[in-house]
């Protein structure tokens, strides 16, 4: 049976104007298993005048009774926890254990750390001397778009949601079209916990009709966009046209260094999280290109063969699954274009590599989009597999002599989201970390993501820190204040 789930504008829960639906499959069995409306620009402009509606009532709400509301909704996201984490399983076929025990209570959480910065929005006094005075000001946005990605879509809208109405702003989410059921299901949750009825309004679609209109729409101030570098570039050209102001997460191609005095253990097993059992590789910060010592290279990557190994695919409904399926038809073909070019392109195939059944024991899984973990390995950045964002559970295995040439390679990329290094040498790690171009770096650990702490890209990885208090400025508008005493 196909479960219809519906947009939520001003309070209501409506199929698309046009009446047009978008089928929803499960990635793991290739089958239909619900459908989302095809919205448009009529859908989109209600969701912005509902917005706009509740915006100036939302904009004088006490910063303690917008924390109270917020706190209210992340305890109804917790009692409707295990619902929402095996929606979204089925949706986009991230396993259990990350739905359920990590992006559903820790999106709770980062709502309740957002909810606590509410009455902390404070200016600076300056004094200039003489009879004159400065202030400043942060002041919400009025109604913020956010486009959240497939890939981990309740912990996106969580954080991204959370963050816009403790800034005092009203919200439109244009989820992708790809997997947003779990986003839809969750609606019904904003009026429960005591919210206005269009301070939060979730239109799904596609890029081109519902994404555009949004990104166009002068009825909205900011746009928040999470997704592909590629997206972000066209998302940037269509909002030159009215100025809108832009914020980006984008992609990475993060390095994994290694080096021969590692906790070689640890390391392999933060390697191989970093990109097979992390959502299928399914990550922008994903360690994708894994810089292993000379002297270590083929130890390394032989208990990487053994990680991988170990690794069961399965349901990703299935709390003993490890690794789910790539999360749409779209993306699978994607990621089977590369493991049918990179070996003509100068990387060799180290393991996996299997894709569609013949990855996956159960039969009844035997439609879905199934690619088992997979090692190249290559002797530098040359490959396409190297450079571009894959987005699956593929890795390139690079080796290195120096320390500098780790860097080099580590840096020679347009991205700069995330990269780490595994060491057990003090200085060495200092050194890492200042000498790795990108927004964040991880030493002995890989693909920690906390609400308290900034994360954000350089480079062509985006333009902002999302998290943490500077996260929050991202939804104000700075406002400067002269006073003359007289």
């Amino acid at each position: 049976m196909t479960t219809e789930y519906l947009n939520h504008i001003s309070g209501e829960f409506r199929p698309a104007r046009s009446a047009r639906w978008i089928d929803s499959t499960d990635p793991a069995t290739g089958e239909v298993w619900a459908r989302v409306p095809a919205s448009g620009a009529e859908d989109v402009d209600d969701a912005v005048a509902a917005a706009a509606a509740a915006f100036p009532a939302w904009r004088a709400t006490p910063p303690l009774r917008r924390a109270a509301l917020l706190r209210a909704w992340s305890e109804a996201v917790l009692a409707r926890s295990a619902e929402l984490a095996g929606i979204e399983s089925r949706d986009n076929g991230r396993v259990l254990r990350e739905t359920r025990d990590a992006d559903v209570p820790g999106g709770a959480l980062h709502i309740q750390y957002n909810a606590s910065l509410a009455d902390k929005i404070t200016g600076d006094t300056v004094h200039l001397g003489g009879t004159a005075l400065a202030s400043t000001y942060y002041e919400p946005f009025g109604v913020v778009g956010v486009v959240i990605p497939w890939n981990a879509p309740l912990a996106m809208f969580f954080a991204k949601v959370s963050g816009a109405l403790a800034a005092g702003n009203a919200v439109v989410v244009k989820p992708a079209e790809q997997a947003c059921c779990s986003i839809l299901a969750a609606c019904e949750l904003f009026e429960r916990a005591g919210f206005p009825p269009g301070l939060v309004n979730v239109v799904s679609g596609t890029g081109p009709e519902a994404g555009e209109a949004l990104v166009d729409h002068p009825g909205v101030a900011k746009l928040h966009f999470t997704g592909s570098t590629a997206t972000g570039r066209r998302v940037t050209e269509r909002s030159a046209a009215n100025l809108k102001n832009l914020s980006l997460e984008l992609g990475g191609k993060s390095p994994d260094i290694v080096f021969d005095d590692a906790d070689l253990d640890a390391a392999a097993a933060g390697a191989a999280a970093g990109i097979y059992t992390g959502g299928a590789g399914q990550a922008c910060v994903a360690g994708s290109r894994i810089l292993i010592q000379d002297t270590i290279f083929e130890e390394f990557t032989e208990r990487l063969r053994e990680r991988a190994a170990a690794i069961r695919l399965g349901d990703p409904r299935d709390p003993d699954t490890g690794m789910g399926p790539i999360a749409f038809a779209g993306q699978y073909r994607k990621v089977l274009s590369y493991l049918e070019s990179a070996p003509a392109d100068g990387a060799e195939p180290l393991f996996g590599g299997r894709t569609g059944a013949a990855a996956v024991a159960d039969p009844a899984l035997a439609g879905g989009y199934w690619v088992e973990p997979t090692l190249f390995t290559a002797a530098d950045n040359r490959p396409a597999v190297c450079r571009e964002e894959v987005f699956g559970p593929v890795a390139v295995a690079i080796p290195f002599g120096s320390e500098e040439e780790a860097y080099a390679l580590a840096n020679e990329t347009d991205y700069g989201l995330a990269g780490g290094a595994w060491t057990r040498d003090l200085n060495r790690a200092h050194r890492a970390i200042a000498a790795i171009e990108a927004g964040t770096v991880w030493i002995n650990t890989f693909r920690r993501i906390h609400w308290a702490v900034p994360f954000g890209g350089h480079k062509q990885s985006g333009n902002l820190p999302a998290n943490g208090v500077d996260g929050l400025r991202e939804w104000l508008n700075l406002k400067a204040a002269w006073i003359e005493l007289g």
